[in-house]
């Protein structure tokens, strides 16, 4: 399967095309299969579940739970599904395609960041769980050539998941989409029956990273996996917290045309727009959007019930009945996670603002109103 995988790459057209303008004297072809040969992944499924056991200590910090997981099991019964999901951290290469596999639903390949691949992990990533290694910062054009068509063409033999915002939010919110693999997708039109994009949600109470991503400052380079798992395992210490993967209707593609680039961008903005709604808002994001740097609990109860009022409206996913629960259950989240600190007379202060902003970012998208942006309400809340 390999090598036909390979030779197919090659006789697309997009790619044949681009060998036929390739400067004389440029071994072109030799790049692209280069590309292709790093690209190559392998799924042993059987292996992938086992991952569960030496995963433990991680997964049973985390309790997974799914919205309208019967949408997916119709889509994957009439074809080949693409997952595409927002990014919160690492732990979402784990607890999506799980979700999946908990409800007996094929898993996805997966396209993660080329800096998972070093090392042990690396090993894993390609000849266990299915992982595709994407090089998210190079403009080589035979690169993005060979990767669209590469995708194209395994969409003919599997589901593919993908984090449309390219790597973890580091603000919290939903980022900017990236259209390369969404255009790969429309690529492949020709097969039949074509693929459907299922928008696909995940939220958290907290992010195991979340002091890591929030104090992120300068030049976001990809890092070794390994640092940041060694980061990872100090924030883990006390760590528990709900993982909501919420499943949105497949969006059909036959209405949009892969040459043309408005299609594409049309594609992203409803995307990211399905996948805002289908965000589950939890009473973390709620107390961090109503917090001041200190406030007393009936002065939290009502800003977070005014927003329970904005939130409805705009008919978000809510996670909470009431101000009372979202403020029982955040704050008590928060002071755990050494964000909040309690005050005397049941009262609560801000100890870390920036991380506290990262979790109200995450529900900006659905408090921003016509002509206020989300970073100018932030702003006046915080």
């Amino acid at each position: 399967m390999r090598e036909d995988l390979t030779e197919a790459v090659l006789a697309r057209e997009e790619v044949a095309r681009y060998l036929r303008s390739a400067r004389a004297g440029d071994d072109v072809e030799a790049r692209i299969r280069e590309y292709l040969d790093e690209l190559q992944t392998t799924q042993r499924y059987s292996f992938y579940r086992a991952l569960k056991h030496p995963l433990y200590p991680i997964l049973r910090k985390i309790e997974r739970r799914q919205e309208h997981v019967d949408l997916v099991r119709q889509a994957t019964a009439r074809g080949r599904v693409v997952y595409v999901s927002n990014h919160k951290s690492h732990t979402d290469y784990l607890v999506e395609p799980l979700v999946l596999d908990d409800n007996g639903v094929r898993p996805p390949v997966i396209a993660a960041g080329i800096n998972l691949f070093g090392g042990p992990l690396g090993l894993l990533h390609r000849h266990v769980t299915g992982a595709i290694p994407i090089r998210r910062q190079t403009r080589d054009p035979a690169y993005l050539a060979t990767l669209k068509a590469y995708v194209a063409e395994l969409l003919r033999r599997r589901d593919l998941l993908f984090f449309f915002e390219g790597g973890r939010s580091y603000s919290g919110g939903l980022e900017t989409p990236k259209t390369g693999l969404l255009h790969a997708v429309l690529l492949a039109h020709d097969v039949s029956p074509r693929p459907v994009v299922v928008p696909t949600a995940i939220a958290y109470d907290l992010v195991l990273e979340d002091h890591i991503l929030a104090h992120q400052t300068g030049p976001r380079r990809p890092r070794r996996f390994s640092r940041e798992v060694a980061e990872m395992v100090r924030y883990a210490v006390g760590y528990q917290s709900r993982a909501f993967v919420t499943f949105g209707a497949p969006i059909a593609l036959d209405s949009y045309d892969p040459n043309s680039r408005h299609d594409v961008l049309a594609l992203a903005r409803e995307v990211r727009a399905r996948i805002g709604q289908l965000y589950k808002v939890l009473p973390t994001a709620l107390v961090a959007a109503a917090m001041r740097p200190s406030a007393t609990r009936a002065e939290l109860e009502d800003r977070v019930d005014a927003l329970l009022v904005t939130l409805r409206v705009a008919g978000a996913n809510l996670g909470v009945a009431s101000a009372r629960q979202a403020v029982d259950d955040g704050t008590e989240a928060l002071v755990r996670r050494r964000v909040l600190v309690v005050e005397r007379g049941r009262g609560y202060r801000v100890r870390d603002r920036l991380v506290l902003r990262y979790y109200a970012r995450t529900i900006q998208h659905l408090l921003a109103g016509p002509g206020r942006t989300a970073s100018t309400r932030h702003t006046r809340t915080h």
